[in-house]
């Protein structure tokens, strides 16, 4: 773990505060509990305010999860300082592949569910079942 891990982590921190992106968490935690694709497309149909916020949510996720996959960012530092995008991902995983597939895009959020496999190791290794506790929280 370096300084500039510490700094990019702040930096991200930065970004989640900018006032659009914050209202688009909100909303994500507390609206996007969609079980299909038709769901999706009812709640998120394309030009709406709400695909717009489904898209600043994922693609910022994704965004911060790559620098993880790629090693710019410390996973562990990573994943004790925010496990939001856990929830982003146990929220989108069970509509993931129809929407990957839909959009001939196999690598659609693939680096959110790298970094979702590395938080529910480093979960589970905190105590018998605390990421299945996770996941029922925050299951849509």
């Amino acid at each position: 773990m370096t300084h500039d891990d510490a700094n990019l982590i702040l930096r991200l921190y930065e970004l989640r505060r900018e006032e659009k992106l914050r209202a688009a968490r909100a909303w994500f935690v507390s609206e996007f509990k969609v079980k299909s694709l038709d769901e999706f497309d009812a709640l998120c149909p394309a030009g709406s305010q709400n695909n717009a916020y489904f898209r600043m949510v994922s693609t910022y996720w994704e965004m911060a999860a790559s620098f993880v996959v790629n090693a710019i960012l410390n996973k562990d530092l990573f994943i004790q300082n925010s496990l939001e995008f856990l929830i982003v991902w146990e929220r989108i995983r069970g509509i993931l592949p129809a929407l990957r597939q839909r959009n001939n895009a196999p690598h659609q959020l693939r680096n959110l569910e790298s970094c979702a496999d590395l938080a529910s190791d480093w979960l589970n290794q905190q105590g018998p079942g605390v990421y299945e506790s996770f996941q029922a929280r925050f299951k849509p």
